[in-house]
This record gives C-alpha cells, structure tokens and sequence, in this order.
C-alpha cells in the first residue's frame, strides 16, 4: 500500500530472493522510462523501497506519481503494464 508521507508517495516490496527484486526494478526502469517519470529507489537483497514525487511541479504528488504508482502495483502483481497507457 502506497503512504503519502512529506509530499511523497512511498512503499515496499519484498521477494524471495535477489534476482526476483532485480527484475521487479527492470521492469519498472522500463516502464518509468517510457513514461518519463522516474522514482527515487533502493534495493537491499529482497527489499525494494519507492518514492515518487513530481520535480518539476515543486518536489510534490501528482496525477503522474499515482499513474505510474498504479502501474507499479500492476509490475509487483504480475500484470504486464509495461506496454499500457
């Protein structure tokens, strides 16, 4: 679930091991690409933490961060969004 926290959307994601992390990032490098809006992220082994917020609308949320939040949702629930508009 997504938390709105100091003007950003944030959440979590944990899978069984590294390379099922890595290619969840992949697919969501991709997919934040063609839609040029890319979050701010890291990766401990199994753990992705995301943040989305809009730089060039004042470092705040906007309807792009809840796009390309609800596409990541689709990525982690093993929906094919990447190619979706």
């Amino acid at each position: 679930m997504w938390k709105e926290e100091n003007n950003q959307l944030k959440r979590s994601f944990e899978f069984a091991n590294f390379i099922e992390a890595f290619g969840f990032m992949t697919k969501v490098a991709m997919l934040a690409e063609k839609m040029n809006h890319h979050p701010t992220w890291s990766n401990t082994y199994n753990k992705v933490d995301i943040t989305l917020c809009t730089h060039d609308e004042g470092n705040t949320i906007s309807d792009k961060d809840y796009k390309l939040a609800s596409a990541i949702d689709g990525i982690y629930k093993g929906g094919n969004t990447l190619f979706k508009r």
